[in-house]
């Protein structure tokens, strides 16, 4: 059920210097981003459509369009098809870890929801096959998957098992992680070898994403292995930058 809309409290914008030398659409853009960050717009609010807002303040909707984009960069807020511009509920920030996204966002107090778009088995590519250290042509389990964190597209998950998981119960991927799910068979990944990235999104991600034609996207790709040294998964993932960062502590040695 989609959220109604949010009317901003007109108080927010009594300020606004309409003569001065800073443009309008900045003067509202920082009022909302203060308003967000205060909390007076709660976190997952559904905001007015630029049409109403901009005819309660008397602005122009060209200048509460900028104003709204201002936020969508900076990652306060989400524009979603169908739905309309709504407050993200915290950006992503995950420390380059062997963990998994869909814990990692249980742990920050956000919900993960799983679309699966893919879970077939396949013959290796030669691509696979180097990354996993199988034979050409061995049986893998194919997985491709959009995660959202509150209903929110965030990343789009292409994983490859090897033989041992083709028959991984794949329907409970809508409810469990996958490193969960390996878990629950007695495999625990101990060791990645993991490469970030970035890159321009291609026309699927930038529509699974919710992204425009002209994005970029950060990478992971991650080749994971158990602890008797055994290599289990590899992962080709991408992020949306404006809701998703890593972390790196770096040590002086």
């Amino acid at each position: 059920m989609t959220e109604p809309e949010h009317q901003l409290p007109a108080e927010i914008f009594m300020d606004l210097d309409r003569s001065g030398p800073v443009p309008l659409y900045f003067q509202v853009s920082s009022r909302l981003e203060q308003a967000i960050r205060d909390g007076a717009v709660p976190p997952g609010a559904r905001i007015e459509n630029e049409v109403s807002l901009g005819n309660r303040l008397g602005l122009s909707r060209p200048t509460i369009r900028r104003a709204i984009q201002e936020l969508v960069d900076k990652g306060l807020l989400v524009r979603r098809r169908g739905i309309g511009t709504q407050v993200v509920n915290g950006r992503v920030s995950r420390n380059v870890a062997l963990t998994s996204l869909h814990e990692d966002l249980e742990r920050t107090g956000q919900h993960p929801s799983t679309q699966l778009l893919t879970a077939e088995v396949r013959a290796a590519d030669a691509e696979v096959a180097g990354e996993l250290g199988i034979e050409l042509g061995a049986p893998t389990l194919h997985l491709l998957r959009v995660r959202s964190a509150d209903g929110v597209p965030l990343a789009v998950m292409d994983n490859v098992l090897t033989t041992d998981f083709v028959d991984l119960d794949t329907e409970a991927l809508d409810r469990h992680g996958l490193y969960q799910l390996l878990r629950a068979r007695g495999t625990t990944m101990r060791v990645a070898k993991q490469r970030i990235g970035a890159r321009a999104a291609t026309p699927a991600e930038c529509r699974l994403l919710d992204l425009s034609t002209a994005a970029a996207v950060l990478t992971m790709d991650r080749t994971a292995y158990d602890s008797a040294g055994r290599v289990i998964e590899y992962a080709r993932h991408c992020y949306r930058p404006d809701l998703y960062s890593f972390e790196i502590t770096l040590i002086d040695r």
